[in-house]
Formats: C-alpha cells, sequence, structure tokens
C-alpha cells in the first residue's frame, strides 16, 4: 500500500474510531485485550426497540493508558511520513466524531467526561507535531466537552471537518464558515452519499438543482479545502455522466487556488525589485503560510519569505515584495511556491494557465531598463 501511494503520488488521512454503532454489540471496536479490563456500559435511547449500544468507560485508567500507547506508537510511524495529509482528531462515541447520537453518554458526569476528553485532545495534540489534526464541530449534544475541545483544538492550529449532517445544524455552518482564515475544513459529501436518482429523497428543485448538488455545493459556502467521499468510484462516475455541474464546480473552486496576478519590476535600493500580486480564485483561504520564492532558472535563491497565515485570503490578493541581488536585469527568474503548515514544507502548483516546470515553477525574463514590462 505504501509503495502504491508513493507510486501514485497521492496522500492520504486517516481517523481511528473510538466506538461505532453498526459493530455493536455483537463485535465491539473495543480490542479483545481491552474488554476484561475497561468496564462496558449499555447504554439506552430513549425510544421503544431501539437497539441497546455498548461504550466503554472511556476515563477507565486502563482505556486511558491504552489510548496514550496508540498515540505514541501512530506518531512514531507516521507524524514524519510526508503521504499523510492529516489525521481526524480521535472524539468521544459512535465513528470518534463527538457524539452518541441520542443515547446517553457512558459517563454519568458531564464535568468528569468534558475533563477526560480536554485531557486526550491535549495528548493527541501533544504526540502530533508535523502531522495536521483535524477537529469535528459537532454540537455537545452528548455533554462530554466537545464546545471546550474544540476551542482547545483551534487554538491549537487544528484543521475542522464536519459530517453529513451540516444541513441540519446552523451552529456547525457558522463555526466552519468563520474559522481562522488560516485553518482547513474537511467536508463530508452529505446524506446523498450513493449517489442514486431512483430514492424517494431525490428531487430537483425550481433551477433544476438537484438535492445531490445542493451538498456538495454547500461545500463551497463554507469554503471547504477537502471533500470527502462516502461511496464506490463506479457510483460516482455515473451519477457525473448524468449531471456534471456540480463536480466542475468544486474542481474549479474548491481549496485555494493561488497564482501570481501582477507582477511588476522596479528600481529600487541601486537594485531591481519585483512586486508581486497573489491572487487566491479558490473558495478557502491558504491554509497555512504561503512562501514565495524568487530564484534563478537553475533553482538558486535570490529572495523570498513567507506571507502572512492564511493570506491571500479567498477571493482576494495580498502582495508580496523581493528585493533582488543586482545585475540580473535581462535574466531569467522564475517564482516557486511552498505551504508551510506545523513547520513542514510541501510544494504548491500555481493556479494559472500559463506553463510551469517541473518543481511547478513560473519562469518569466527581467526587462531590461529600456524595456516596458516584465515577461
Amino acid at each position: 500500500e505504501q509503495r502504491e501511494r508513493e507510486r501514485h503520488g497521492q496522500r492520504v488521512a486517516f481517523r481511528v474510531q473510538l466506538s461505532n454503532p453498526e459493530i455493536q454489540p455483537a463485535k465491539l471496536a473495543l480490542p479483545d485485550f481491552l474488554q476484561a479490563k475497561v468496564p462496558l456500559v449499555t447504554i439506552r435511547r430513549p425510544v421503544p426497540g431501539s437497539p441497546d449500544r455498548v461504550e466503554p468507560r472511556y476515563d477507565h485508567p486502563e482505556f486511558q493508558r491504552a489510548f496514550r500507547e496508540l498515540n505514541e506508537l501512530l506518531a512514531a510511524e507516521l507524524d514524519g511520513d510526508p503521504l499523510v495529509e492529516f489525521a481526524d482528531l480521535m472524539m468521544y462515541g459512535f465513528w470518534g466524531e463527538g457524539h452518541t447520537s441520542d443515547y446517553p453518554s457512558p459517563i454519568p458526569d458531564p464535568a468528569l467526561a468534558e475533563r477526560t476528553f480536554v485531557d486526550m485532545t491535549e495528548r493527541q495534540i501533544e504526540a502530533w507535531r508535523r502531522v495536521p489534526l483535524v477537529v469535528n464541530t459537532q454540537p455537545d449534544i452528548s455533554r462530554t466537552g466537545n464546545r471546550a475541545v474544540l476551542e482547545l483544538a483551534v487554538r491549537a492550529g487544528c484543521w475542522l471537518r464536519s459530517d453529513s449532517v451540516i444541513l441540519d445544524e446552523p451552529e456547525q455552518i457558522e463555526e466552519l464558515a468563520h474559522r481562522p482564515p488560516w485553518l482547513a475544513v474537511v467536508m463530508e459529501d452529505g446524506y446523498h452519499r450513493h449517489y442514486r436518482t431512483d430514492t424517494p429523497r431525490y428531487r430537483v428543485d425550481a433551477a433544476g438543482v438537484d438535492v445531490i448538488e445542493h451538498t456538495m455545493l454547500h461545500a463551497l459556502d463554507v469554503g471547504a479545502n477537502y471533500w470527502s467521499l462516502w461511496t464506490e468510484a463506479g457510483n460516482v462516475a455515473r451519477y457525473r455522466e448524468k449531471r456534471p455541474a456540480a463536480f466542475d464546480a468544486l474542481e474549479r473552486r474548491i481549496g485555494y487556488r493561488v497564482r501570481p496576478s501582477w507582477v511588476w519590476q522596479r528600481k529600487r535600493a541601486a537594485t531591481d525589485e519585483l512586486v508581486v500580486a497573489l491572487a487566491n480564485d479558490g473558495a478557502a483561504s491558504v491554509p497555512g503560510v504561503l512562501r514565495v520564492l524568487a530564484e534563478t532558472r537553475d533553482g538558486k535563491p535570490l529572495a523570498g519569505g513567507g506571507l502572512d497565515a492564511g493570506h491571500p485570503f479567498a477571493g482576494r490578493l495580498r502582495l508580496a515584495s523581493f528585493l533582488l541581488p543586482p545585475g540580473l536585469a535581462g535574466s531569467e527568474v522564475r517564482l516557486r511556491a511552498e505551504l508551510e503548515v506545523k513547520g513542514v514544507r510541501r510544494p504548491v502548483r500555481w493556479a494559472c494557465a500559463q506553463p510551469l516546470d517541473a518543481e511547478n515553477a513560473l519562469g518569466g525574463r527581467l526587462k531590461n531598463h529600456d524595456e516596458p514590462d516584465w515577461s
């Protein structure tokens, strides 16, 4: 699997689910070696005929010991792996998303539950020093401290994610849309994840937009950086063949799309200065620090530095200045970009129509002082 990812240049993200209601109670998500050590609590939904669910006492010392060991082992193997894009925060309850739906929490004291999951969040933030962590914006319906966890995670620079219930929860929409601009958002694909047009829930509105397209386009409404799919490739391909518009919109706008929009050359301090207006055509601001480098054609550094975190914001411009060494008039210069997150830098491909070189850099020639423009 590792070799295949490297061969295709694909990065991955993952989440460890602390429980899963779909495999309970016969096959608990809790590993066998812990089931005899950690108390298990049967929780009941207040609806007649609903199946019982079994959850561990997350606050138990044996669970906490295993949780600490799991994080240390995973981080030791994956925290420095350049193919790991991000890791979801391991949160309370079903699917590790911070809830047990309308079932009660197995921890009867909400204050104890909050302390437990704040401590677990701190432990994960401490363990994962290079890979970005992503926190679910799930409201605190299970009274386990989600608001405190979310505040702690955002202050520590964690990215945000939301699952398919965003259509029903204004609180999450507000949190995602008004996040600090340098934090990325991961959005799931919504209720209609099987991409079928033959179900009773399928409908098309007066403008010709169907319910599946609405959920897809909401990813752009909140300025998402990633769109997470829950279905098989064949289902998506068949649906896209019939209704390609929303896919085309996501491909054009999701995430950040940065390019040099204007490039000026002027004399300053007895040498040449480049001033570059960087435009962001994407729905999201830059999720970290954009570093822009001016280099010679063969990659020798001339000038460079980082913009303020998040810049250029979505749909906005930000200017950068490069004071070049003397004597470069008439020579070729290239502009290259990197994204820095948690001290890790990765190459950025300019979102422009002009051709780029093998390192995704945009080249041009400095004008001689009797020429009108930089080309």
